[in-house]
């Protein structure tokens, strides 16, 4: 459940404006693919996973979307007035309190599914768990310090010509040395991945989803290693400290281009919360 509704929650907010009412309209599907890759499940199961998807964004539509719509239109109001770093840190506690309330709506309704696995369907999740987690070894892990922050870099930059345009040479070196002085975490990242994932593999292996997972997804920074929480703080303020130099770096067509674009996605949600289910 975190890693799908996190993934929902980037493709929205990394679709494009002329993409979110596409990307949305075909959220369940993308859903379903991506659970199915750790459920094996057929028959009556496979219709009762269809049907908790669907109650889900009945639930999302109602009452998610015009949450996001508020913030967004929220942030295109701070963005306007001046970008501080009390806008930034504000906008990363609605992101992260918004996946918490997906998570928690989507472990209501997957949990009595969830909590009748058998011990088959239970290895198949376990060893997909471990194929996601070469995945992200390969994407993450590999090569020297000096390419994983290049590649890091690189990462951040198109990310960011995506809301702002082409950036600038000013720009992209503000973000190479950014990438330069920030720790690299994504090690102790892999470590926190499996040490949440073990633990909610155990909570379903107890048949206790019901009972018990709610809770875990959603404070899944609870029982972090030190050094990890320690390491996650210094990146994120080294990260507002980029966007606020990036935005004293920004052209008045790039600071618009990002408050149009706000105010579009606050549209669209507005739209599609108002569409029947």
């Amino acid at each position: 459940m975190r890693r799908w509704t996190l993934a929902l929650l980037a493709l929205l907010a990394l679709s494009g404006c002329s993409g979110v009412r596409m990307v949305y309209d075909n959220a369940d599907t993308f859903i379903r693919w991506r659970m199915l890759q750790f459920l094996d499940v057929h028959g009556e199961q496979a219709d009762e996973l269809d049907e908790r998807i669907t109650r889900f964004m009945r639930w999302h539509r109602a009452q998610a979307l015009p949450k996001y719509a508020r913030d967004a239109e929220d942030a295109a109001l701070r963005l306007e007035r001046g970008l501080s770093r009390e806008d930034l840190v504000w906008g990363y506690d609605v992101f992260t309190a918004h996946a918490r309330e997906a998570m928690r709506a989507a472990v209501h309704q997957t949990a009595p599914l969830l909590d009748r696995l058998t011990p088959e369907q239970l290895e198949h999740m376990q060893q997909r768990l471990v194929e996601e987690n070469r995945k992200f070894a390969r994407e993450y892990l590999r090569g020297s310090e000096r390419e994983r922050r290049e590649q890091r870099a690189r990462r951040i930059v198109e990310r960011l010509e995506d809301w702002l345009g082409t950036l600038s040479k000013s720009q992209i070196e503000a973000v190479n040395r950014f990438s330069a002085r920030a720790p690299l975490v994504d090690e102790m990242r892999d470590r926190d991945n499996k040490r949440i994932q073990g633990e909610i593999v155990a909570i379903i292996r107890a048949h206790e989803a019901g009972k018990r997972l709610g809770e875990k997804v959603v404070s899944w920074d609870r029982g972090r290693d030190p050094a990890y929480v320690a390491a996650r703080a210094v990146n994120l303020h080294e990260f507002y400290t980029l966007l606020l130099e990036l935005n004293r770096l920004a052209t008045r067509e790039q600071r618009a281009r990002v408050v149009l674009e706000l105010r579009r996605y606050a549209e669209e949600f507005r739209v599609l919360a108002a569409r029947p289910s």
